[in-house]
């Protein structure tokens, strides 16, 4: 049952964004996606610093600095090719033709986030699962960074000039990324003797590029905006009640 749910509220979270777009006024979505960006960041960036790094050092015997670097330059090249949208830059990629690179980056990131949340709900013994019963952690920042990476997404699509049925296609293939890395994760545990630490690093290295970017960009002319201030602490207080 648990799995079940899991994989419903990965694949839910994005036709939830696609609607927010298709029913707000699009004046408030570049808002939208920014207050629920910084609170992501927030929250993301408190959690890898309070629960996953410290329990990766703890429970790995691999170099897992060396591992977290790699996530943080693979989530840079991912960005290249998606143009920042992981951190509300919809403007940068909006375009006339269907972004078939910028989609193909997003799944990438979100296929790689799924590999360790399958792994803890196998019943593997890496870092998080001796604290986070379920992954509730990691499966809580997906969630929170997925729906506006979502929004950002639909966002592009709806003003690109393809048709509706090609943008709620296109969002369908996307909501079934991270759920697909998440069955890769689970099928592969009794297979491969391997530390799956590894890439629970990698994805520690990638949300450390998205949190701390998207902090320092939600900032106008180098000045915060109280509301996106609230929302980044909140975002950041809400790590401390993950266990």
């Amino acid at each position: 049952m648990e799995l079940i749910l899991t994989i419903l509220a990965l694949i839910l979270s994005v036709p939830v964004g696609g609607m927010l777009v298709a029913l707000v006024d699009k004046k408030n979505n570049d808002q939208i996606i920014k207050l629920m960006l910084a609170f992501s960041g927030g929250f993301l960036l408190s959690l890898a610093f309070i629960h996953f790094i410290p329990e990766l050092y703890e429970h790995s015997a691999a170099k897992i600095g060396i591992y977290i670097l790699v996530g943080f330059l693979v989530q840079l090249i991912l960005e290249f090719f998606s143009g920042g949208i992981e951190h509300g830059h919809v403007h940068a990629v909006k375009g006339a033709k269907l972004p078939i690179v910028l989609v193909i980056a997003l799944s990438a990131h979100a296929f790689l986030e799924g590999i360790p949340l399958g792994t803890q709900l196998a019943g593997a013994e890496i870092a998080t699962s001796h604290h986070h019963e379920g992954g509730s952690g990691l499966l809580t920042g997906i969630l929170l960074h997925r729906i506006p990476v979502a929004i950002a997404l639909a966002t592009v699509l709806f003003t690109s000039k393809v048709s509706k049925t090609k943008v709620w296609l296109t969002l369908g293939v996307f909501a079934l990324t991270t759920p697909l890395g998440l069955l890769i994760g689970l099928n592969s545990v009794d297979r491969f003797d391997f530390d799956f630490n590894i890439i629970l690093a990698v994805v520690v290295g990638m949300f450390l590029h998205i949190s701390t970017t998207i902090i320092f960009e939600t900032s106008e002319n180098h000045k915060f905006n109280f509301i996106k201030l609230l929302a980044i602490l909140g975002g950041a207080g809400l790590a401390f009640f993950i266990h």
